[in-house]
């Protein structure tokens, strides 16, 4: 007769416990593209991408071979013990020779996600171009100096370095910075106003009817899908400009008053313009030559292959408060684009490193080169603008270009109040908040003092009527 052993019931439970963690790890390795397909997730291909740390060692070391065309500066700054800080690389030729405030001035921004790891070779490669290190086929280096001379151009080569850091360490779907904030959505704070179901058919929507304030301190109705909203990928922080990242981003835009403003990105194919928040583009003009730079890059350079028009009507979601609106809206860029430079498609959305970025040499290679081509031909064109909006005169219409003088001249930095002193932007709007404070001191005390008469009359003792 057979002996059967009983189990205990712990041991019972230490298998179970056992056995789910292993298949809680294999699907949290490999996912599911759909009900029975495991996903193999691709990790970084070292091969080809640099860590942030050696990225930015290139970086450097390209400053140091270049002095006369090249200068680096490091800005941190920190907020509730979370630091951050980045590298600016300033390109200008001739600096000595000429007054760098009659050049046009451009600002790329990379890596403000750090799952896009293209975006940040893109600059490194750039840069490679700008210093005569590495050069592209079919463009006559003296033709692009000519161009160049006319130009200064600040590249942020890794704006999240923080984040970058976290996709190194194994999180290869983060896009937010150190502290689990989107960086690309940093100037509005919302306030639920109204909550309702609503029913289509068969499927339920949640909608929301916000204010939000903006830095302009308007306050705008907006309505949007529940389910457009996933806190992990928006994530907008705490406050505008909560960020370290951001902070020093407004600081940058603020001072060096670009003219053109350029956030690279990687996840499709695409060249936006303003507006994010609404799925329409600017009116007027300076619209229509964006559109139309935007027409020429895409035609001549990249294939015809990219989506153009507002992020907003393009991508499928409205999406407030970005960078890019900022930077056209508040810090009055003429010219403000996000380029989307690579994207899998086919790809699962738990592969991120796939999704975002090249994994074999040709189409790295080919991302680099068209895009590149894509940034000197912008350059061309921006100069020619320039050259166009000197030598003509323009309708009054075409106020953001008209006030291309008063840009070089420093408008952003020194416009004057209503007393007539020179004041910087930020400090308009502390003086308001004094003004806003005194008015609330004086009204307190009005109060108080009427508060105080009445306890007076009340305590005052009653005299009788006397007969006549």
């Amino acid at each position: 007769m057979g002996f059967r052993r009983r189990m205990n019931p712990q041991s019972n439970l230490l298998i179970f416990v056992s056995v789910f963690v292993f298949v809680s790890n294999f699907f949290f390795t490999y996912g599911k593209s759909n009900g029975t397909e495991p996903v193999v997730i691709t990790p970084i291909n070292h091969d080809l991408y640099h860590t942030s740390g050696a990225l930015l060692e290139e970086v450097e070391s390209l400053v140091h071979r270049h002095p006369d065309k090249l200068t680096l500066e490091k800005i941190s700054s920190k907020n509730k013990g979370y630091e951050a800080e980045m590298t600016i690389v300033t390109y200008c030729r001739n600096r000595k020779e000429s007054d760098d405030r009659a050049k046009l001035r451009i600002l790329l921004t990379f890596g403000q996600h750090g799952r896009e790891l293209i975006t940040t070779e893109l600059a490194l490669r750039l840069l490679s171009i700008l210093s005569e290190e590495e050069f592209l086929p079919n463009v006559d280096r003296a033709t692009l100096n000519r161009t160049l001379d006319r130009l200064v151009i600040k590249i942020v080569p890794m704006e999240n370095l923080n984040g970058r850091k976290r996709v190194e360490d194994g999180e290869l779907c983060e896009r937010r910075n150190g502290l689990i904030v989107n960086l690309a959505v940093f100037v509005v704070k919302y306030k639920i106003r109204l909550r309702k179901m609503q029913y289509s058919q068969s499927l339920s929507f949640l909608q929301e009817e916000e204010l939000i304030s903006t830095e302009t301190g308007l306050w705008i109705g907006a309505k949007r899908r529940r389910s457009d909203y996933d806190p992990y990928e928006e994530n907008p922080g705490t406050a505008p400009f909560s960020e370290p990242e951001t902070q020093i981003m407004r600081k940058l835009s603020i001072s060096f008053e670009p003219h053109i403003w350029v956030n690279v990105h990687s996840g499709m194919e695409a060249l936006f313009m303003p507006y994010d928040h609404k799925n329409t583009t600017p009116e007027g003009i300076p619209s229509q030559i964006m559109k139309s730079m935007l027409e020429e890059l895409n035609h001549f350079h990249l294939k015809d292959n990219c989506l153009i028009g507002s992020g907003g009507g393009s991508v499928g979601y409205l999406a407030h408060g970005t960078a890019t609106d900022y930077m056209y809206d508040i810090a009055r860029v003429p010219m403000a684009f996000t380029f989307e430079i690579y994207g899998d498609l086919k790809a699962s959305s738990k592969d991120c490193f796939k999704m975002f970025n090249p994994i074999d040499i040709t189409s790295f290679n080919g991302v680099l080169n068209d895009w590149s081509g894509a940034f000197v031909q912008m350059f061309n064109i921006g100069v020619q603008q320039l050259d166009g909006l000197q030598s003509k005169a323009i309708a009054s219409s075409f106020d953001k270009w008209v006030s291309m003088d008063d840009y070089l001249n420093g408008y952003l930095m020194h416009r004057k109040n209503r007393y007539g002193k020179k004041m910087e932007v930020l400090d308009l709007g502390m003086q308001e908040i004094r003004t806003y404070f005194r008015l609330f001191l004086l009204s307190s005390v009005l109060l108080m003092f009427m508060f105080c008469s009445r306890i007076s009359k009340s305590t005052r003792p009653i005299v009788s009527a006397m007969s006549l």
